[in-house]
């Protein structure tokens, strides 16, 4: 079965709170390691600067004239390259500044040195700003002397800079690594649920008769009272049928006695008034026990059954009967469409829908009565029953269903096969509908699949 990341959802609802725990814990240790980094990228670039300003004042010396020269270059080469990023400077009162090799344009503020104490601060500089250390010391004559060396801010940016975009870079898999870990894991949590909905739904479409499988301790409990539920519901559903068998024949019995009786009287000219009253009543309550048995005898409410009907095959005897009922019209049947075709629909009742209609349209047809089976496009399975018949009036056709209609009297019947057909209809969960045709009415029957088993 193919996960579904629908609203409302147990996947769903993980797959959130995994993402929103991944996003905080990648980055916390985002900030926490760019923090760290940029610290210790700092600590050692100061440090660095601060060896570089004490060695700048350890090379300096005064030739005789009293100008300041360097016994030796620096350590560190990058002082020696124009415009590389590291420059220094060494400025003497009254004295022309002496500089790097590597400050070809450009100067430093001086007045950055000031005490004894290296200090030091953001500035300006040749190439742009600057981390710039100082500090100054008095010559032997008592002037002072001001060393200044400074490094390109952007230096110490460009390694953070790469070392932030690497570990963005590092942590994205590593998120994504994870995303699809928890994946994987609601996956394999889930799947038990997902091998449950799979045998529910092959319970609904009537290829098994209970939930099927081994399922982990969580939800054994719920399959097995689940499965006893079924059984306890199929057990109701054979009684209910049994007994209504039964209370048929307990109460037309009686019933047939009081009508007979009140035929009798009815001969009778001092109580053939009441006679005819209690005839009505009990043809208005034959009508009720043939409605209420027909609900009965049906799935008990069940949309689905649990074993499926093979279509045509349930016709065949229907119609067989037919041809017995009504010797003078021609039933024919055509299934080339749906041959062997089965539907999670309980055989019983749907054989009784398809029995009713047969028989409402052997009554009206004038010749012929056509039965044809047809599966659509989307799966749905139709069989439409037409006759050669007068058809409904449209403004007859709402109150078909209706209990007791007859919009001809002089034809035998009740006026229940349709309502109980609809009552059988909506119990086993397929459409019924009446529409006139050319040549006479239309009874469609519709059977449309919902909640398929999906493949896995």
């Amino acid at each position: 079965m193919k996960e579904r990341l629908v609203p409302g959802s147990l996947r769903l609802r993980f797959l959130l709170a995994i993402s929103v725990w991944v996003a905080l814990g990648i980055g916390a240790i985002w900030f926490s390691a760019v923090g760290i980094f940029t610290a210790h990228v700092e600590k050692s670039y100061h440090e660095e600067l601060e060896v570089h300003v004490r060695e700048l004042a350890r090379l300096a010396v005064l030739d005789g004239r009293g100008a300041i020269r360097l016994s030796r270059p620096l350590s560190d080469p990058r002082y020696e390259e124009p415009l590389s990023g590291f420059y220094w400077q060494i400025t003497v009162d009254g004295r022309k500044p002496l500089r790097s090799r590597s400050m070809t344009k450009g100067t430093l503020d001086e007045r950055i040195a000031h005490s004894s104490k290296i200090l030091h601060t953001l500035d300006n500089g040749p190439t742009g700003p600057t981390i710039t250390y100082g500090l100054v010391e008095k010559d032997p004559s008592g002037r002072m002397i001001h060393y200044v060396i400074a490094t390109d801010q952007s230096e110490l940016d460009r390694l953070i800079d790469g070392f932030t975009g690497h570990l963005t870079l590092w942590l994205a898999g590593l998120g994504s690594l994870l995303l699809a870990t928890g994946l994987a894991i609601i996956g394999f949590g889930l799947h038990p649920l997902d091998r449950l909905a799979r045998a529910i739904a092959r319970l609904r479409q009537g290829e098994a008769e209970k939930l099927e499988g081994d399922y982990p301790a969580e939800i054994a409990p719920l399959v097995g009272d689940l499965n006893a539920y079924i059984r306890q519901n199929a057990n109701m559903i054979a009684r209910a049928r049994v007994q209504a068998g039964n209370l048929a024949h307990s109460l037309r019995t009686p019933l047939t006695i009081i009508t007979d009786e009140a035929e009798r009287l009815a001969g009778n000219p001092e109580c053939s008034q009441a006679a005819q009253v209690l005839l009505e009543q009990c043809s208005a309550m034959e009508q009720q026990i043939a409605y209420q048995l027909a609900r009965a005898r049906s799935s008990s409410g069940q949309p689905h059954a649990a074993r499926p009907t093979r279509v045509p095959d349930v016709a065949e005897p229907i119609l067989r009967a037919m041809k017995r009922l009504h010797p003078t019209k021609s039933f024919a049947m055509n299934a080339a469409e749906c041959n062997r075709l089965t539907i999670p629909v309980d055989a019983v009742d749907y054989a009784e829908l398809l029995s009713i209609l047969l028989d409402n349209a052997g009554k009206w047809a004038r010749h012929e009565v056509r039965l044809v089976f047809d599966n659509d496009e989307d799966g749905a399975v139709v069989a439409r029953i037409s006759d050669d018949g007068p058809g409904i009036e449209p403004e007859n056709m709402d109150k078909a269903f209706a209990l007791g209609s007859r919009f001809d009297t002089s034809k035998p019947g009740a006026g229940l096969g349709l309502a109980i057909a609809h009552e059988i209809a909506e119990a086993i969960g397929v459409g019924l509908y009446l529409e006139n045709a050319v040549t006479g009415l239309v009874a469609t029957i519709v059977y449309r699949p919902t909640d398929r088993p999906e493949s896995s």
